[in-house]
């Protein structure tokens, strides 16, 4: 965590740097109740290093966010009840114009047994990998922060 990765935006169009930056792991969050048992959220902070805008490719693409258990187990975002946690803050989604950055977030809806610890993989616009060590506690400087905006 806390460590920036240089990424390649959707289509192949621009440079993100994103950097994750929190985790917070919560039974219930935006009003509801993780189907698995935890929600990890995870924040990160999403920057435009080109002179175009970049963006994250979604899923369908075969781009975006996955957890990967202790045990190996590949978890999407958004599953579960995931999909209906949103926070104001970090609830970005359109392409990061050059110059900025945006604040976003990815949960993820996991059993205890997933929750303890874990990698989180980013696959970009090229398909590359990048990989972050998740802690398996609350950590980064957004934890109560990122908690107030998960509250109903």
């Amino acid at each position: 965590m806390g460590k920036a990765a240089q990424t390649t935006g959707d289509g192949g169009t621009g440079v993100l740097e994103i950097t994750p930056d929190t985790v917070v792991f919560v039974k219930e969050g935006s009003g509801e109740t993780a189907e698995n048992g935890v929600f990890a959220v995870v924040t990160m902070k999403d920057k435009a290093m080109t002179a175009v805008a970049a963006d994250e490719p979604a899923p369908v693409s075969g781009g975006g966010w996955t957890w990967m258990a202790p045990d190996g187990e590949m978890i999407g975002e958004g599953g579960g009840s995931a999909f209906n946690v949103v926070m104001d803050k970090y609830n970005n989604a359109d392409p990061v114009q050059p110059g900025a950055y945006q604040w976003r977030a990815k949960v993820f809806d996991l059993t205890p047994a997933q929750a303890k610890g874990g990698t989180l993989i980013y696959i970009d616009g090229e398909n590359k990998a990048h990989r972050w060590q998740m802690p398996s506690t609350d950590s980064g400087p957004n934890v109560a922060e990122v908690k107030k905006q998960l509250a109903p």
